[in-house]
């Protein structure tokens, strides 16, 4: 497979068409035609604000639609991926209850039904079947929405990405669910090579049987479009013969798949025109905006979104993945782009990008900010913009660029970006957002600016983080300050201080005013690195969000006076996790003490629900070093008598492929994993059917 010359920036593209897409239309997701025409009109533009709801939300089509795509990296970016790897994938990142997806009941939500059958050990594709869940709750909308990522990883192989959005739809799908499917990813898939609308249509056609529901659907979608001149009238069309009346369940494919095709086919190759279309025209917007922005984004690229109003500026790029992997949770298109480009660059064989030696923000792509924006306190006065530019890196070829204005003595400027739930996510309704912070004490940051070269005025500039502090409001600590003449550039390595168990929500630059100065600060890079040294408790000044740092896939995650935390689970092994994905080698000590539990213990390199490395205690004497990867895998034990009611000290040492556990103080296990290691990953608290009590948790190196 030989990849576009221009393959990242055309997925971005798809990827802020997505965005775009579903934050046009989630507002008033599920609302009739007629209700949209009474009471917004037709839609040209965002919304959110005349309906008093956010623009950047949590969303199913958005979370899964970049999560289960982690099916392919984690099963080493084979071809021959299968439906039950990816039904493990769903195991492993989904939260019961808690995230991604709509969990309306067995019979109700498809994907919870299916949710249920992988859980009580049903694979995939059987747990997605119309012989198993029956056709109504088998050809709803889900195996659509998710789709888009299969396309992106397989450019200009329309056949590929069919037949990976079979395998993934198959999970929870079937039916026509999975032809729609099949048709947007071949789509989206030769868009990267394709500009011709009806071509793509013919391409999507052929990888599903011809007389299929689907495909005698879209026949007659582009008959009505070359009878009627006005799109309302194939809406008028559309629900006479595939509305809502015709088809059960809460969100059928077949009438939501015909919206798609409405707005590409009258929507006259514009982005914001085809959007209009398929949103005005109503039933789930979300998600049928969602597959239209991606296409449209591939297709046109990032000239055909800013060919209109400014779609771009208010996203900012900013994206919730809420998952079991809680340090990725609060990401950005390009972060996710890179991690789409790279599965593509593995499918064709080909090496993986690293921007700038691997910068968590590096600002590469046109137009990009990665969340940066200006940051609205009491404590700035003056005005700061950020733009993406050209120039101004030593290792890439774009930065960011900070215009402040009118820094008068005492003014300062500051842009940051979110390394944690802000502020204005913390009441989200609809989906939640569980997260973990991805930047923590110990680690080092690392970034680099360039005064501008034309004002002759130095500037001060330092980095700087936010954390929830006292009530859990913002604190500023500040790292060390430059002062920059023009055109001069400097280099920070800052390594973080303790923050009393407060969690980081922000990243910044600040910028110092003098004389009433104005210019530009060019960001070139911020990135972060090294093993956290971090005692996570109960910070001395109050707050509550230093307990939602701590992704809870348990029944129930207290404190109380008597423990720092309490995870108390019914049945089955539940974890809570922190930390990030990239952390590797490290040691976690914790005090343990089970009330009344199976098992009891603590977990390293977390990837999930069901992929970790466990010390536990276990009721029938043991000790187990125990690695979770598609099921439980004893890897050592020894006889270890212990009582309830007792606190121990666990520790549990991760270097390499070397697992060492600890019990109070004494080592009692070690074993070198060299099948299938886990190199990476966050670390969990684990109770296992009862309750555990667990004093501060310390990590280090």
């Amino acid at each position: 497979m030989s990849l576009p010359r221009d393959y990242a920036e055309r997925v971005y593209s798809g990827v802020l068409g997505k965005l775009i897409g579903v934050y046009l239309g989630r507002p008033f997701e599920g609302w009739t035609y007629d209700r949209i025409m009474a009471e917004l009109g037709e839609i040209y533009y965002y919304v959110h604000q005349r309906l008093a709801k956010p623009l950047i939300v949590t969303d199913d089509d958005i979370s899964g639609t970049f999560t289960f795509l982690r099916a392919l990296p984690d099963y080493n970016n084979r071809r021959d991926l299968t439906p039950a790897q990816i039904g493990q994938t769903w195991l492993n990142y989904i939260i019961e209850q808690k995230t991604i997806l709509w969990w309306g009941g067995m019979g109700n939500s498809t994907e919870h039904t299916a949710f249920l059958r992988l859980k009580r050990g049903i694979p995939a594709p059987e747990s997605g079947s119309i012989e198993r869940n029956g056709q109504v709750v088998a050809e709803q909308i889900g195996a659509q929405i998710f789709i888009d990522g299969w396309a992106m990883v397989a450019p200009g192989d329309p056949e590929l990405a069919a037949d990976l959005a079979r395998r993934a739809a198959s999970v929870s799908h079937d039916g026509a669910a999975v032809h729609g499917a099949q048709v947007l990813a071949a789509m989206e898939a030769q868009a990267f090579v394709e500009s011709d609308l009806q071509r793509l249509i013919d391409i999507g056609l052929a990888v599903i049987p011809q007389d299929a529901l689907i495909a005698r659907m879209i026949h007659d979608i582009r008959d009505w479009h070359a009878r009627y001149p006005d799109w309302r009238t194939t809406r008028a069309c559309i629900d006479e013969h595939y509305g809502y009346h015709i088809y059960g369940g809460n969100c059928h494919m077949v009438p939501n798949h015909a919206l798609i095709h409405l707005g590409l086919l009258y929507g006259d190759d514009d982005f914001q025109k085809s959007l209009m279309i398929t949103n005005t025209a109503g039933w789930d917007t979300d998600c049928n905006s969602g597959n239209v922005g991606c296409l449209m984004g591939i297709k046109n690229g990032l000239a055909g979104i800013e060919a209109g109003p400014d779609w771009r500026g208010p996203v900012a790029d900013r994206l919730y993945l809420p998952t079991a992997d809680g340090g990725r949770a609060v990401t950005d298109a390009v972060r996710e782009t890179y991690n789409v480009v790279n599965i593509g660059r593995a499918l064709g064989g080909q090496e993986p990008l690293y921007p700038k030696s691997g910068a968590r923000f590096h600002f590469e792509l046109p137009g990009s900010v990665q969340g940066f924006q200006p940051e609205l306190s009491a404590e700035t006065h003056g005005t700061v913009t950020t733009e993406n530019v050209v120039g101004y890196s030593q290792d890439g070829e774009r930065s960011l660029a900070l215009r402040y204005r009118n820094l008068a003595p005492g003014r300062v400027a500051r842009v940051a970006t979110a390394t944690f739930t802000p502020p204005e996510a913390l009441d989200m309704q609809g989906y939640a957002l569980l997260a973990s912070p991805s930047l923590y004490p110990g680690q080092v940051v690392r970034a680099r600016v360039v005064a501008d070269g034309t004002n002759g005025a130095p500037v001060t500039c330092r980095l700087y983080i936010r954390t929830y502090g006292a009530q859990d409001q913002l604190v500023h600590t500040f790292g060390p300050e430059a002062l920059l003449e023009a055109g001069a550039e400097h280099e920070w390595s800052w390594r973080l201080g303790s923050t009393d168990g407060a969690p980081i929500a922000e990243v910044g630059v600040e910028i110092v005013g003098d004389k009433g100065t104005s210019g530009s600060v060019y960001l070139d890079y911020l990135t972060w690195d090294g093993t956290p040294e971090v005692v996570f408790k109960r910070p001395a000044n109050g707050g509550k969000l230093w307990q939602r740092a701590w992704v809870s896939g348990v029944d129930q995650f207290t404190f109380s006076h008597e423990s720092t935390y309490r995870v108390v689970q019914n049945a089955g092994t539940g974890l809570v996790s922190q930390g990030a994905r990239e952390w590797r080698d490290y040691r976690v000590v914790a005090p343990v003490r089970p009330h009344m539990a199976r098992r009891a213990g603590i977990a390293a390199r977390v990837q999930g629900m069901q992929r970790w490395y466990g010390l536990l205690l276990c009721a029938d004497g043991t000790a187990r070093l125990v690695k979770a990867l598609d099921g439980e895998h004893v890897l050592a034990e020894v006889a270890y008598p212990w009582e309830l009611d007792r606190t121990y000290h666990l520790e549990l040492a991760v270097t390499g492929r070397e697992v060492i556990g600890r019990i109070d103080g004494v080592e009692q296990l070690r074993i070198d994993d060299q099948d299938q290691p886990l190199l990476e990953g966050a670390i969990a608290l684990i109770a296992d059917e009862g309750r555990v009590d667990i004093e501060d948790v310390t990590v280090y190196a």
